[in-house]
């Protein structure tokens, strides 16, 4: 059996292993399988990897994207300038230490999904959270020259601004609008940003990495004020065909 999966807490919301499972009914991979993974603390990580030997792949999402890096030996170049992992190979799973490459293909997933988007006017951005997410959204605005302020409830860079600056200046001049927290995610539907969505207009993006439910509050929010809207789901499915690209085809 080759054996894939995701890790993170909470996971049930996730759209990976369908998507997964789906791709190997099609491809009739009968030896392929794709399970989640909820782990409660990072303690849990080395044992489960060392008591699962048919495990090739894993996908890493919410809270371990940052936290998981120290239990890693390896990591691509990109993922080591975002400083955030969503995806491992396991590279050798033989012995007690198990031998571990982390890669970021959240990065790849959010520039192939949002690129087609981008018009002339979205010169800046703002995004919402600072987490691993933030982090592969913030290299691929860099690689696109897209100026970027970050909102965060914690500020420690000089790009970063609290939520309540969130001002008419601020979403005046930065058309292009990203969240990157779990706020709107299920089960919390309820919940979203706190940010001036009335100032909103039709020249402004709203991106949410989100995409269950597949439109969150801070979507309708931002659709009600004439702002183009999108969820993540287009970023998962590339993100994920990535991840299979390392896990099956790419050299180590």
């Amino acid at each position: 059996m080759k054996r894939f999966g995701l890790i993170g807490f909470p996971i049930s919301h996730s759209f990976s292993q369908r998507h997964f499972q789906e791709k190997f009914v099609k491809e009739s991979l009968v030896d392929h399988i794709y399970e989640l993974y909820p782990l409660a603390t990072l303690s849990e990580f080395i044992p489960f990897i060392q008591n699962t030997p048919d495990l090739i792949g894993l996908n890493v999402t919410i809270p371990f994207k940052e936290k998981i890096i120290p239990y890693l030996q390896v990591l691509d170049d990109i993922s080591k300038e975002i400083n955030a992992v969503n995806c491992i190979k396991i590279l050798n799973n033989n012995h007690n230490i198990p031998l571990l490459k982390g890669y970021n293909t959240d990065a790849t997933g959010f520039e192939q999904s949002i690129k087609p988007l981008i018009k002339h006017h979205h010169k800046s951005a703002l995004i919402l959270g600072n987490g691993g997410s933030a982090k592969a959204v913030s290299y691929v605005l860099n690689k696109l020259n897209i100026n970027f302020k970050i909102a965060t409830r914690t500020p420690f860079q000089s790009n970063h601004i609290k939520y309540n600056e969130i001002n008419e200046d601020i979403i005046k001049n930065n058309l292009l609008i990203i969240n990157t927290t779990p706020l709107g995610m299920v089960p919390n539907l309820n919940t979203f940003p706190d940010i001036p969505y009335n100032l909103l207009t039709e020249n402004h993006l709203l991106y949410d990495l989100i995409y269950n439910p597949e439109e969150t509050f801070f979507l309708t929010k931002g659709k009600n004020n004439g702002a183009q809207i999108k969820n993540g789901l287009s970023m998962l499915f590339f993100q994920a065909d990535k991840s299979w690209e390392i896990w099956t085809n790419q050299p180590n």
